[in-house]
C-alpha cells in the first residue's frame, strides 16, 4: 500500500470523528453506520495480516493477539449501530403509546 503512515493517520482521524458524531444527536445514527461499515471494511485486511503473519510493530504476531481481535469485530459492528440507534436488537426500546 503506498503511503502506509498516511493512510494510518486518515482512517485514525475518521475513526475519532466518528467517534465525536456519536456524540451528536443530529449525526449519531449516520456516524454508527459510517462506524460499522468502516469496521467491516477493514475486516479483511486484519485477517490477512493474522494468516500472511504480517508483522507491524508494536503489533504481537500471535494468535492470542489477533484471534479475540477477529472475533470481536462483529461486536463492535452491532456496538457502533446499537449506540447509535440504527439497530434496537436485542432490547427495542418500549414503545410509546403517547401518554406521559
Amino acid at each position: 500500500m503506498p503511503f502506509p503512515r498516511e493512510v494510518v493517520l486518515i482512517t485514525g482521524w475518521l475513526e475519532l470523528a466518528g467517534a465525536l458524531g456519536l456524540l451528536v444527536p443530529r449525526t449519531r445514527r449516520a456516524a454508527g453506520i459510517a462506524l460499522a461499515l468502516y469496521i467491516l471494511a477493514v475486516w479483511p485486511a486484519n485477517i490477512h495480516q493474522a494468516l500472511a503473519h504480517i508483522v507491524v510493530p508494536p503489533v504481537p504476531d500471535s494468535w492470542w493477539y489477533h484471534g479475540p481481535r477477529l472475533a470481536l469485530q462483529p461486536v463492535l459492528v452491532w456496538w457502533a449501530l446499537f449506540s447509535s440507534g440504527a439497530i434496537d436488537w436485542p432490547a427495542p426500546a418500549p414503545k410509546r403509546n403517547g401518554r406521559a
